[in-house]
């Protein structure tokens, strides 16, 4: 970990993956699902509130993994579920909109950034596989 020197951040150490564009899009978007959630009714506590709010966090949980990792080949891995977890967090944004809690506007925003997000999820995945074909040459 190192030290940035960012407003509101000196001294705080952090880790490499969150330098990611993906994972601080991901933790973002986390955040504002988390934010939705809360305002759902209590009856959907143990529903769909808590499958949305874990597939959320679990993108940026799976690049954390996945960056963190030693092989290329965990690396890719964390990066397919991360993928993954982007999209059942999609369709949980569906059923919110089916069900009247999340207007079309708010849930066509919300799918277009995670659209986003694996395509930027696709392009790291791309880069780590050069990066093993390259390895494997220099060897």
């Amino acid at each position: 970990m190192k030290n940035i020197g960012i407003s509101g951040n000196q001294g705080k150490k952090i880790a490499g993956f969150e330098n990611l564009r993906i994972w601080q899009k991901a933790n973002e978007l986390m955040t504002e699902i988390h934010n939705i959630a809360k305002r759902l009714p209590m009856t959907e506590k143990y529903r769909i509130r808590d499958q949305i709010e874990r597939s959320s966090a679990s993108v940026s949980a799976n690049i954390a993994e996945g960056y963190s990792s030693y092989y290329y080949n965990d690396k890719i891995k964390g990066m397919y579920t991360a993928r993954k977890e982007a999209g059942e967090t999609q369709s949980h944004l569906r059923a919110l909109e089916s069900r009247k809690y999340l207007s079309e506007a708010q849930t066509k925003k919300l799918i277009e950034e995670y659209e986003g997000l694996v395509r930027g999820i696709n392009a790291y995945i791309n880069y780590v596989r050069d990066k093993r074909e390259a390895s494997k040459s220099a060897s």
